[in-house]
């Protein structure tokens, strides 16, 4: 579901054989309870994942756990992640679709369930991201990383905090406002403020969130994605629609840079682990999937990523810094006022149409 890191990784495509440590923190290289056992080694487990969305510390030590050969490729959207899966024949044993895309998954039979006799690290996964709407009883999927969508705004060049999605459409901004070229995250503030459900299949509903955002295009400096944090960072723009975990990274670099939950509610995802019906490593799937749910694995991903755990093991080990972060780790009420993304089914091909009417008119952002 995200533009997670993406640019810094589309220039590398196709299969990556992940052989070379990085300069990440080293992940505990025994395995658990001291078991040298290798049944799997010399096998291989393709790995279909978001880019930048793991430290690649944490692969090395799997394959010197396991003896098993992590091949890895990047996606940058769901919609590709999907197609590749459905079209290409390419055969994947795990993948990180986001929630929307999982029920679709289920609809079309895409997904093999999970044998959680062999995941027994499930149990640090929370009980509140767990039995999710889009996955009840987690038969398909695991969640991995989740986070809110709001506003990163620049304090120095706004005048007054921003808590409403009203400023997106605010004419003081023109020229200074960023939005995701992203259909689902793009409709969310026009839906929302309209009162209307993010996952409406209601197509005169849809029509009068699409006006809203062609009414905005003339404050729009430009639809970009992961280029926004850069840009933010710059100071190039007051406010951008972003995801918590790229507002977290771009405040490292710029104090002035605020992020927040809208008061009116906002979209919360979950990015999620699956194995594939293709898949031909299974066994080696559910080991590897384990191993991400291993609380000290799971703290060296979201250290690196910046996104929130999902893993209360993971959790506990983290600096109190990122325990007490409000975008890290929202209030309940901020949550509780969040909505997930569901898979609009039939209506899906209605809402791709609407979305490109605005993109086409968005081109020269």
């Amino acid at each position: 579901m995200k533009f997670l890191k993406l640019m810094m990784t589309m220039a590398v495509f196709g299969m990556i054989i992940i052989g070379c440590a990085s300069s990440a923190p080293k992940a505990p290289a025994a395995a658990p309870n001291g078991s040298n056992n290798k049944p799997l080694a010399g096998t291989t487990l393709n790995v279909y994942n978001w880019g930048d969305y793991i430290d690649e510390s944490v692969l090395d030590t799997f394959q010197e756990e396991t003896g098993i050969k992590v091949t890895y490729e990047y996606f940058d959207s769901n919609e590709a992640m999907y197609t590749k899966l459905k079209n290409s024949g390419s055969s994947y044993d795990v993948v990180f679709p986001s929630d929307y895309f999982i029920s679709k998954m289920i609809r079309e039979d895409m997904l093999h369930p999970l044998n959680y006799d062999n995941i027994p690290n499930f149990q640090y996964i929370s009980d509140r991201f767990k039995d999710l709407e889009f996955d009840p009883a987690n038969k398909y999927s695991i969640p991995y990383m989740w986070g809110t969508l709001g506003i990163l705004y620049n304090t120095s060049m706004v005048d007054e905090p921003i808590e409403s999605w009203t400023a997106l459409f605010d004419e003081k901004y023109a020229g200074e406002i960023f939005m995701y070229p992203s259909q689902r995250d793009a409709f969310d503030p026009p839906l929302i403020l309209l009162g209307y459900s993010m996952n409406t299949t209601n197509i005169d509903e849809l029509q009068e969130a699409k006006q809203m955002l062609i009414d905005q295009m003339p404050l729009v400096q430009a639809y970009v994605g992961d280029p926004v944090k850069d840009k933010m960072i710059g100071n190039e723009g007051a406010m951008a629609l972003v995801y918590s975990g790229d507002a977290m990274y771009c405040q490292e670099f710029n104090e002035d840079l605020d992020y927040c939950v809208p008061i009116e509610g906002s979209n919360v995802w979950f990015d999620n682990v699956v194995i594939p019906k293709t898949a031909k490593n299974i066994e080696g799937a559910e080991m590897f999937i384990d191993f991400l749910c291993r609380p000290e694995i799971a703290k060296l991903n979201t250290e690196y990523v910046g996104y929130s755990t999902t893993n209360e093991g993971a959790l506990e080990l983290l600096d109190e810094d990122y325990r007490t972060d409000p975008i890290y780790w929202p209030s309940d009420e901020e949550y509780e006022r969040c909505e997930v993304h569901l898979d609009l089914g039939d209506f899906t091909p209605q809402f791709d149409k609407i979305w490109t009417e605005v993109l086409v008119l968005s081109g020269s952002k």
